[in-house]
């Protein structure tokens, strides 16, 4: 298989923001020293609408790439990938000290895909 300057360019262009993404998602895992919130309640819902808000992003880009591809339902495979990705992130914070990884973590992450993900099938 080879590519064209322009298939190469166009796979950079949809592929690099997701690569981008997920980057700053995993060093930002890997700070424990991350700035809180006055209150803990507020402390809380503000990581929590992070979390929710990232893997949304994150979702939105991976479908940004896969619509353009053959692959088949490519929102379901954006959701599936951005929950893999989550896991991992959080099973990574188990290895940062004064990080942990939590399910609930994972969930509001899969909250946030989804939300997204249905928002743009709504769109089409």
């Amino acid at each position: 298989m080879s590519f064209s300057r322009d298939s190469a360019g166009r796979f950079l262009m949809l592929w690099a923001p997701v690569a981008g993404w997920m980057l700053l998602i995993f060093l930002l895992s890997d700070r424990p020293d991350l700035p809180k919130a006055p209150g803990g309640l507020l402390d809380f819902l503000v990581k929590k609408s992070m979390h929710a808000a990232g893997y949304a992003m994150l979702a939105l880009l991976l479908w940004r790439a896969l619509r353009v591809s053959d692959i088949e339902r490519p929102i379901l495979w954006a959701l599936v990938l951005t929950v893999i990705y989550a896991v991992t992130d959080e099973w990574h914070q188990t290895w940062v000290e004064g990080r942990n990884g939590r399910v609930t973590d994972v969930l509001i992450d899969a909250m946030g895909a989804t939300l997204a993900l249905l928002a743009v099938n709504v769109r089409q």
